[in-house]
């Protein structure tokens, strides 16, 4: 299905609405770059319905599934993820499960190859839990006379070491607490190319809808219990979404295609496209469900 833009889309979702659905993937495309691999992987994951917001100068696969709709829309200026996520949380029925993204990224979770994304949203359900905390692992390519836009499936490289954790505080000074930055990938070792306020790699990006809900500029969401990494009294399940848009975005900019000339180190690993490898690293964890 199409929809002329997202107010559009988001009248529709509010005329259809019976109550939550399953699980929704928003995906805002803003380059021509594996457009088709990523809605594939979504819909693979078993998302009910997968919405790609693209502009009108963007190419379309031609892909064939129901639970696929485009909504015409400018992904690429400022505060365009947060305007079109907050769109769709004020028309979408409360409790809907929602998770949002850009093309060449893609949601991972524990044993995501043989369990559901609905799966694991009725666990952390249950668990009275409305958010699923996800780290965004920067995907590169090392080699780029091969690869010159630092994307590449099939020869993906990920760090395996240097994420780390760090206390967040209010403007009172007051800690918050279970709701820490953590850092790490290219925008850890490439910190000086990469403004202070995008240098921190965790995102609300999987939460369930509820009246006034806001999702701001810093990928976090307005009430704070969805910001947590875990619940009080045991460890959660966490996610995470594997990025090729920073190594894009460094080889898209003149000032830093000139000075980068490889993203290889020794703290880099092949990518597996398995979640057994981010848990074995310890990037993503279960927490009680097995």
């Amino acid at each position: 299905m199409e929809h002329d833009g997202i107010e559009q889309f988001a009248a529709a979702l509010r005329k259809a609405r019976q109550g939550p659905s399953g699980p929704v993937a928003l995906v805002l495309i803003e380059d021509g770059i594996e457009i088709e691999s990523t809605l594939r992987h979504h819909l693979d994951l078993g998302f009910s319905q997968v919405v790609a917001i693209v502009p009108d100068d963007l190419p379309r696969p031609d892909l064939s599934d129901p639970r696929l709709d485009w909504v015409r829309g400018e992904t690429r200026r400022d505060g365009a993820c947060s305007d079109f996520v907050n769109a769709v949380i004020a028309a979408a029925a409360p409790g809907q499960w929602l998770f949002y993204c850009y093309n060449a990224e893609y949601l991972f979770f524990p044993f995501s190859e043989d369990r559901g994304v609905a799966d694991l949203c009725a666990f952390v359900a249950e668990e009275r839990r409305d958010s699923v905390p996800c780290v965004t692992l920067d995907l590169f390519a090392t080699d780029f006379e091969t690869h010159p836009t630092g994307v590449t499936r099939e020869a993906a490289h990920l760090d395996r070491i240097g994420y780390f954790a760090r206390d967040r505080y209010d403007a009172q000074g007051r800690l918050l607490e279970r709701q820490p930055d953590i850092h790490g990938g290219l925008r850890w070792r490439l910190e000086e190319h990469v403004p202070a306020d995008r240098r921190q790699v965790l995102r609300i990006a999987l939460f369930r809808t509820a009246p006034g809900l806001k999702l701001g500029a810093d990928h976090r969401l307005n009430q704070a219990e969805y910001n947590t990494l875990q619940s009080p009294w045991h460890r959660s399940p966490t996610a995470a979404t594997a990025s090729f848009r920073t190594a894009k975005a460094l080889r898209r900019n003149p000032a830093t295609r000139g000075v980068i000339d490889g993203l290889d180190w020794p703290g880099a690993t092949p990518f597996a496209w398995r979640s057994r490898q981010l848990l074995d690293l310890g990037l993503i964890e279960p927490g009680q469900w097995f």
